[in-house]
């Protein structure tokens, strides 16, 4: 089954093809006309944002294409060329950068995105998105418990959160000490200690979270 992402770029790609098959000109400016071909190219360009990111080199790609002097057909067909690449190499498993393979639909979960991530060696993106997903957790335990997760004001800090559950019986105290270190890990990967830990604990990491949201649900 298509992902949104796919069937978002497949779509302006198809709608721009047609245009082409209908057209006396190349740049099928007989066909979509002025408004429509801005319009084209806002959705083309937010399109492959979202499939890509704003930081991969589809994104930049496409963004250059509208700042070069050409007039806005050949910036669609400029574009159109980069979302047909995109969507070649999401539907053959290409994706290469970090951002690519968040936004891809290889996941369930966040934690399958974890250990996804994990397994194609970014290690310290596994421990913030893991830790990231426990935090979540958390915070969604202290609704169920009716524990505000707000000071005057300010949100509270995880480890706060974590006591407070603790002491209202959520969970266990060997449960605290473990999201403790969980949420160690996950700080570590967040400010760049990368070398505080290893992929082997960060394996262990998914593994344990993932046992203790099945455990202890919100």
């Amino acid at each position: 089954m298509a992902s949104p992402f796919e069937s978002e770029l497949d779509t302006l790609i198809q709608e721009y093809t047609n245009a082409r098959r209908q057209s006396k000109h190349g740049d099928a400016s007989d066909i979509i006309s002025d408004v429509l071909v801005r319009q084209m190219q806002t959705r083309c360009l937010a399109a492959i944002e979202r499939a890509a990111g704003r930081g991969s080199v589809y994104f930049e790609q496409a963004k250059a294409i509208l700042e070069s002097k050409d007039h806005s057909w050949g910036h669609l067909a400029g574009q159109i060329g980069v979302a047909e690449s995109l969507l070649h190499n999401i539907r053959n498993g290409y994706l290469k950068t970090l951002e690519e393979l968040i936004h891809s639909e290889l996941f369930g979960d966040f934690l399958e995105m974890a250990q996804h991530l994990l397994e194609t060696g970014y290690k310290d993106a596994a421990a913030v998105v893991c830790g990231s997903t426990l935090e979540a957790h958390l915070k969604q335990l202290c609704k169920k418990a009716g524990i505000s997760t707000d000071n005057t004001g300010k949100a509270k800090k995880a480890d706060t959160i974590n006591g407070e559950l603790a002491i209202t019986g959520a969970y266990s105290k060997l449960d605290q000490k473990n999201v403790t270190a969980w949420l160690g890990l996950r700080n570590n990967a967040a400010h760049g200690d990368y070398g505080a830990y290893d992929k082997a604990q960060v394996s262990l990491l998914i593994a344990s979270v993932r046992d203790f949201v099945t455990r202890v649900p919100a």
